[in-house]
């Protein structure tokens, strides 16, 4: 048996090398920090046409979705904050999050709103089904979390 020389060394590596198969690249999937339900759409779209027909002369423009954010308040550490998201917020929130609310049906309100989540709050909601109740007693949004490790008694605050 003859030795390998350099020079067949670097030939059976090079040809080894390149005949391995590459892996194709995973492409990965977007996913939405929160899932919008139909009632919560529909909702929003309402208090987003009240918010724009009362207030026309806006210097921020029209709203066209909202902004959700997460304040330390309340007696379990961390609470939800909504406001109106206008035409410019990702210029002057460029690390916000940006999703669209996406319907089964194209028809249905709310359908293509924005909603923006607040950088300090994606962590804390990543996972969350917002949801709208209309009842006898109450009208709001309700938030289920995964990642919601406790809530107070009257539903306000949450930790994680």
């Amino acid at each position: 048996m003859m030795p390998q020389t350099n020079d067949d060394q670097q030939s059976s590596s090079s040809t080894s090398s390149s005949t391995k198969q590459q892996r194709p690249k995973r492409t990965r999937r977007s996913l939405d920090p929160l899932l919008i339900t139909p009632a919560a759409a529909a909702r929003i779209h309402f208090l987003i046409s009240q918010h724009n027909l009362n207030n026309p002369g806006s210097p921020e423009g029209p709203a066209v979705g909202i902004r959700l954010g997460t304040k330390k308040r309340g007696c379990n550490g961390l609470s939800y904050t909504l406001n109106y998201a206008y035409e410019n917020h990702l210029e002057n929130h460029p690390r916000d999050e940006a999703m669209t609310i996406n319907l089964s049906s194209p028809d249905m309100e709310g359908n293509g709103l924005k909603v923006f989540v607040e950088p300090m709050a994606l962590m804390n909601v990543i996972g969350t089904e917002m949801d709208f109740l209309d009842t006898v007693m109450t009208s709001e949004f309700t938030f289920t979390n995964p990642n919601s490790k406790g809530e107070c008694g009257c539903g306000e605050s949450f930790n994680v």
